[in-house]
């Protein structure tokens, strides 16, 4: 009896296994045919799950029937009934929106042969596997109008240009959401380290764009999309190593949706390394969390997020000369030369250290009120702390505290005379500046008794036994408290489609100096309080964002807060008709207010007047397609946009500009695109005239003293044509490919206003740059690059030329002082080579490797001055080397590890 229990079981099993079965098939890329390795393939409502092979194969015990769920990094979900030898094509997804719980609403996605704009997409695929190292801004050089730099080479000290417009003037959106500061427009990439680990697509949209924000950019609009509540449930670990003793570590996971419609995910990171650049390590933290909530049969969707990357690194912001690079090689340019660097207590210490944690978080809300007519809103708040180091004290009073390399004539080397604060190798020696300080300062015997006898150094003084010839290294603070609301109701009738939008943001931004080191000293003496005689303070704040900010402690040199607050509203009217025609009317308006707070340089005037400022835009555009594959699109508009906080309070006072004016901005876009199974190609034309514009600068002297130039009445016209392909020769071997030439131009003088690191005023002048190129932006740009398969294997080549750059100008630039001058200084122009290959190991295991300026090119990046080289002069490859410059990276490479389950 016992045995027919057992066979009778038996036959049961058996039965069971082969009623369920082995179902197997392949995934391919549906527009090229290519196999896609390392595809998911997942049971619905179950934990069984498998990979693709090499060649794109699986394998998974299923019945037919089942509803299998396949996913791959970069393309759409794909769900199938499951059948034997069944042939799955997944669709590239621009922004894997499909794989997000995310307020669509909000977020103003181009469509292609639809939205009448040049716009550019990065997969979540070419993001995770070529960032690497490099700065996140870097992976848009590939696409037209794009020069991103690393600037002085700290961790996070990168900036981007879109059609040579800088980042001040380009939206940046992270989920829908602004992250410009609301000052000064600024990006400061630090503060986004982690977005290489979360970003699951950046779609470019150059010029005019599809964005319904309160102010429009001038650029473009980038908008990064992260990873958030995601439906697939599921994990992975990362390993990463790269050159200069650079690692990170990342794990993620995702719990996938369940039953009642909660799904949510998580991630964290760590990342260090010493920095190519000498004396710029660095290390941070990336934090991301994002819940969501989309219960079935429910007209609502909820999606909760935090994203943040807490951070310090050293830098390299004292622009060098090309001179200095040469004199600190052993042979030639040593690119990594560092100013700022040297060693404290054997140990690297740097002047400039930049520390921040800009934590965001945004609760996003879908409500479907009907079939055709939807609420998307978006809630969002920022609470930014941190800033940045530097040096404070008239140390360049005293030649053995002097930290230059050289005279101040650039005609005498200091160490060849043995003086100044350099070792050997010109490497900053601060152990000895802590002790000259000590030395040379005698104790204090002013009025204040808790100081009798102390160390006491400052930048100016009023009592006996005070030093000014003294250095401490101060923190210039730029905190924030932001928050901010988005919403957009959308109605859609027959060939229309209408919508209605508000944004509104609230900012106060808190902007002082404390005390960070001494640097041997026991106490300082600020003078920058005008409502006291002056204050002895020996409160030193960390430079850490997580520790005690100063916000509430004794400040020095200054104390400002500013007020920001935005009220914009915004409609468009779509009409689209049988995949033919689509066409795009859209406006909107702004008022921007603007306070100004100053209890230590204004007592007088502590609170400024509030400055109401109305501005708006006007925008439209067609797309026509004429059949499967060519389209036409064209967009026009005109922008009033409200001048920076910087124009409203000018020198930094808190009395409003009375010549306020809006900047004017005009633009016209032609475009064409073609697609087949086998090629894609964009090709674009554009015109932007921009007018009344006013800048703000930092400046850095040769001290290493920090100044500002404000310059005013700046009008542009940037011109170009921009190309874009890419070619699919077979489903093994694709090129991509685009061509970006620009003629950008300044078409009038302007003036300009220097201040010293007091915020005096210093310096005026005017700037002759009219016919000058614009600077600091590559008009000449290309890219191409091959992929290729074979096996396991994946192989990229990529080549990018850079031409028709040119210097920025400077307010101390004699080029421009003068009416008859030369323009802008043209730098070399120069090629990188990049290679990359990835390895499917297989059970979810993968290995990637970038090696970026293959050929270890040396070229210049950027230059802040206009030095012509005349006869007799000397040049490095034809450029003066008097000139202050960034060299660009030589070769780096990194490489990963990661572990998918």
């Amino acid at each position: 009896m016992k045995k027919m229990y057992v066979f009778i079981a038996a036959l049961l099993v058996t039965a069971i296994s082969f009623a369920q079965g082995t179902i197997s098939g392949s995934v391919t890329d549906a527009s090229t045919g290519e196999v896609l390795p390392g595809a998911t393939v997942l049971v619905k409502g179950t934990k069984n799950g498998t990979t693709t092979d090499f060649d794109g194969n699986f394998s998974i015990a299923a019945s037919s029937g089942d509803i299998l769920v396949f996913s791959y990094l970069g393309y759409q979900t794909l769900e199938s009934a499951a059948s034997n030898g069944m042939s799955v094509a997944l669709v590239l997804s621009t922004t894997q929106l499909d794989e997000i719980v995310l307020s669509s609403g909000v977020i103003d996605l181009a469509k292609e042969r639809q939205t009448p704009v040049a716009v550019s997409t990065i997969p979540a695929s070419e993001i995770a596997l070529k960032v690497g190292n490099m700065e996140f801004p870097e992976i848009m050089n590939k696409t037209p109008g794009v020069y991103a730099t690393k600037q002085g080479g700290g961790y996070g000290d990168s900036r981007i240009s879109l059609r040579g417009f800088d980042q001040r003037n380009t939206s940046f959106l992270i989920n829908g959401q602004p992250v410009n500061d609301m000052e000064n427009g600024w990006v400061y990439w630090s503060n986004w380290q982690g977005l290489t680990d979360v970003a699951s697509g950046i779609q470019i949209q150059r010029g005019l764009g599809a964005s319904k924000l309160a102010v429009p950019s001038v650029g473009g609009t980038v908008s990064i999309f992260t990873k958030s509540a995601e439906k697939q449930q599921g994990g992975s670990f990362t390993q990463m190593f790269g050159n200069d003793g650079y690692t990170k570590t990342a794990a993620a996971y995702n719990t996938g949706k369940n039953e009642k419609g909660w799904s949510s995910s998580f991630l964290l990171s760590r990342w260090a390394g010493n920095g190519y650049v000498y004396n710029t390590s660095g290390e941070g933290t990336t934090y991301f969390m994002a819940v969501g909530y989309a219960p079935e049969g429910s007209n609502h969707a909820f999606n909760f997020s935090v994203l943040g990357a807490s951070q310090w690194h050293h830098q390299r912001d004292v622009w060098v000369s090309i001179r200095d690079y040469q004199n600190f090689g052993e042979s030639g340019i040593d690119r990594r030369w560092n100013t700022n660097g040297g060693t404290l207590n054997g140990k690297e210490f740097n002047m400039r250290r930049n520390f921040y944690n800009k934590p965001l978080a945004t609760l996003n809300w879908d409500y479907q009120i009907s079939d055709n007519i939807t609420l998307a809103t978006s809630f969002y708040a920022s609470a930014g702390r941190g800033g940045g180091t530097g040096p404070r004290g008239n140390n360049y009073r005293n030649s053995t505290l002097d930290i230059l390399p050289f005279r101040k004539d650039l005609t005498e080397h200091y160490l060849e005379d043995g003086r100044g604060a350099r070792d050997a190798n010109g490497f900053i020696n601060y152990d000895a500046l802590v002790a000259e300080n000590r030395a040379s300062t005698s104790g204090y015997t002013g009025v204040n008794g808790n100081f009798q006898g102390q160390l006491i150094g400052s930048n100016g003084f009023r009592e006996d036994g005070v030093n000014r010839s003294t250095i401490i290294r101060r923190a210039s603070m730029n905190s924030h408290d932001w928050v901010g609301a988005i919403s957009n109701l959308k109605i859609e009738s027959g060939d229309f489609t209408y919508s209605l939008g508000v944004d509104l943001r609230s900012y106060k931004g808190y902007h002082y100096r404390v005390l960070n080191h001494l640097m041997g000293l026991d106490a300082y003496y600020s003078t920058g309080n005008k409502n006291s005689n002056g204050q002895i303070i020996n409160t030193l704040v960390e430079a850490s964002p997580f520790n005690n900010t100063g916000l509430n402690g004794p400040k020095i040199d200054y104390y400002n807060i500013g007020v920001v607050g935005w009220q914009g509203v915004n409609g468009m009217v779509e009409y689209s008709s049988d995949d033919k025609l689509t066409a795009v009317l859209q406006a909107g308006y702004s008022n921007q207010s603007f306070q100004r707070e100053d209890y230590f340089d204004q007592p007088a005037n502590p609170v400024s007047d509030t400055n109401n400022m109305g501005g708006g835009y006007v925008k439209g555009g067609a797309n026509f397609n004429f059949n499967a594959k060519s389209n036409i699109f064209f967009n026009t508009g005109f922008i009033s946009r409200q001048p920076q906080f910087d124009a409203v309070f000018p020198g930094f006072a808190n009395d409003i500009n009375p010549d306020l004016q809006n900047e004017e901005i005009t633009s016209f876009e032609l475009g064409y695109g073609y697609t087949s199974s086998s090629f894609d190609l964009n090709v674009n034309v554009y015109s932007t005239n921009w007018g009344n514009r006013f800048v703000t600068r930092s400046l850095s002297n040769q001290q290493g003293v920090d100044g500002t130039a404000q310059f005013k009445n700046i009008d542009v016209v940037h011109n170009g044509i921009e190309v874009e392909a890419k070619y699919r020769a077979s489903n093994r071997l694709s090129f991509v490919g685009m061509l970006s030439i620009g003629d950008w131009e300044y078409t009038k003088d302007f003036d300009a206003q220097l201040f010293d690191d007091n915020q005096q005023l210093i310096g005026t002048g005017t700037l002759y740059t009219k016919g000058a190129k614009v600077g600091d932006a590559a008009q000449f740009t290309s890219f191409v690059e091959a992929d290729y398969r074979i096996g396991r294997f994946n192989f990229d080549l990529g080549y990018r030329f850079v031409d028709g750059l040119y210097a920025d100008y400077s307010i101390t630039d004699s080029a421009f002082t003068e009416a008859n001058n030369q323009g802008a200084l043209k730098l070399p122009s120069y090629g990188l080579l990049d290679a990359g290959m990835t390895v499917q190991i297989g059970g979810g295991l993968s290995f990637r490797a970038n090696v970026n300026n293959l050929l270890d090119t040396e070229y210049i990046a950027e230059s802040n001055t206009n030095i012509h080289a005349s006869a007799g002069s000397t040049t490095w490859n034809g450029v003066d080397v008097n000139n202050s410059v960034w060299f660009g990276f030589g070769t780096t490479w990194n490489a990963s590890l990661k572990y998918r389950f």
